[in-house]
């Protein structure tokens, strides 16, 4: 059994399932393609719940939820204000998308074990689709909300399982994982503005992109090569109890001597070396060792928490307030600039793995921090010429926040060791959601803030 899980994560000249340059690119394809079908419900609900509710709130001029979220940001909806400015921050949207990828981030990697991963994507799959349908039906605010929710929990937990799905593979899969990640945001945000700009609804449009959970399910389950090690259909402690049985009990039958060291031995040396053989081979991991395990991922956990805080303080906090009413394009369409911009630079750079590694992703958090506080003075002072410059921002920001993100899952599955490397994945993902999160909470003050100027 030891020889079954040292196989898990060898590279490709090392695993049959590997073998040939066109298993490997269906490998790399299939891990792009859950990438994109992954994130894909996750960034048209943004726009789509946004286009519905709007049209909700038109039919019942008495929408509680539009009230309430008015009087939560103590402001009205006159743009007296110089900037501009809507009632509502972007970032309320933020939050109600991001929260519920946090729960299931946070929790989630202590218990995903027990639930193989072919029930896992199905119950992806289940959540993204019932999310388009939800919102293109809804006939109340609560179901929109649901909707948004339901693609929020597919795309959290997707993400957590398809980063530990890695480990069975090739890392250069990886690249694949991050670059149809990237490529999400910028095919969803061209597919659903395209088709509602034709003339078709959003409730038609979202009906249309139910193909996508389609597809992800097609990837998964039909595309990829899945390596006999993968526990499709069983759980890790299920395949344990049946196949190490014998093993633990003759490890039961040890001499009392070895009893008498492991009691000597002191706690931290056991924390990631279990004296159970079968444990440090195959076993599940203890949850002493997975608090060892996520102190270790601190160091890649903070940097990418911290670069994507400043990324979407500028996205949902700063980004809205960067208008140029003399430029020739209007605030609406500045706007929209400067996602396509943002999600675009988040597209190559995720792609880049390939090409270019980058070990200190310190360098990143710095560099993605002085954006932050550059546009902050920006918008406080509004000292720069015009939208042009802001542009050439905002492409730099997205290469900086994809290349934190595909380079901490590289290095994660580099320097973690075999039997660690499924958990840490996953739960290493938590730290891009947490900076998203919080950056959120403190938009909301800024947004009213500059709004009261």
């Amino acid at each position: 059994m030891e020889g079954t899980a040292s196989s898990v994560n060898a590279e490709p000249g090392q695993r049959s399932h590997l073998n040939g340059g066109f298993t490997q690119w269906r490998s790399w394809s299939g891990f792009w393609l859950l990438g994109l079908c992954n994130n894909f419900a996750y960034v048209v609900m943004l726009s789509a719940a946004h286009d519905i509710l709007k049209k909700q709130q038109s039919e019942n001029s008495t929408s509680t939820l539009a009230t309430l979220t008015v009087d939560f940001q103590g402001g009205n909806s006159s743009n007296s204000s110089r900037y501009d400015c809507n009632p509502v921050s972007t970032a309320a949207v933020l939050l109600a998308d991001i929260l519920p990828t946090l729960v299931i981030k946070l929790c989630a990697p202590f218990v995903i074990h027990k639930m193989p991963y072919g029930i896992r994507v199905l119950f992806c799959v289940i959540m993204a689709a019932t999310s388009f349908l939800l919102v293109s039906f809804s006939s109340a605010v609560w179901m929109s909300i649901l909707g948004v929710i339901f693609a929020s929990i597919s795309s959290g937990l997707g993400e957590l399982s398809f980063l530990a799905l890695t480990v069975f593979f090739s890392r250069d899969v990886l690249g694949g994982w991050g670059s149809g990640t990237g490529g999400a945001g910028v095919a969803g945000a061209f597919l659903y503005s395209g088709l509602t700009q034709v003339g078709l609804s959003p409730q038609v449009t979202l009906l249309i992109m139910l193909v996508v959970p389609f597809v992800m399910l097609i990837s998964y389950f039909f595309w990829l090569n899945h390596p006999p090690s993968l526990p499709q259909w069983k759980s890790r402690e299920t395949e344990y109890a049946a196949g190490g049985s014998e093993e633990r009990r003759q490890l039961m039958e040890g001499s009392e001597e070895e009893d008498e060291q492991e009691r000597l031995t002191p706690e931290s040396d056991r924390c990631l070396n279990p004296p159970n053989e079968l444990d440090r081979s195959t076993g599940c991991l203890t949850f002493t060792e997975k608090l060892c395990i996520i102190k270790g991922l601190l160091k890649f956990v903070f940097p990418l928490g911290l670069v994507y805080f400043a990324e979407y303080f500028i996205n949902q906090g700063l980004m809205e307030l960067l208008y140029f009413p003399n430029f020739f394009l209007s605030h609406a369409e500045q706007y929209r600039w400067y996602q396509t911009l943002y999600q675009i630079g988040v597209l190559v750079s995720r792609s880049s793995l390939c090409c270019v590694k980058i070990r200190k992703l310190w360098v990143l958090s710095l560099l993605q921090v002085l954006n932050a506080v550059l546009l902050l003075f920006a918008v406080r002072y509004q000292f720069l010429p015009s939208a042009w410059l802001v542009f050439v921002i905002i492409l730099y920001e997205g290469l900086l926040g994809g290349a934190a993100y595909v380079n901490t899952f590289y290095f994660i599955s580099m320097e973690m060791e075999d039997r660690h490397r499924e958990f840490a994945m996953a739960a290493a993902s938590v730290g891009d959601s947490l900076g998203i999160a919080l950056a959120g909470l403190i938009a909301f003050p800024v947004h009213k803030y500059f709004c009261n100027l």
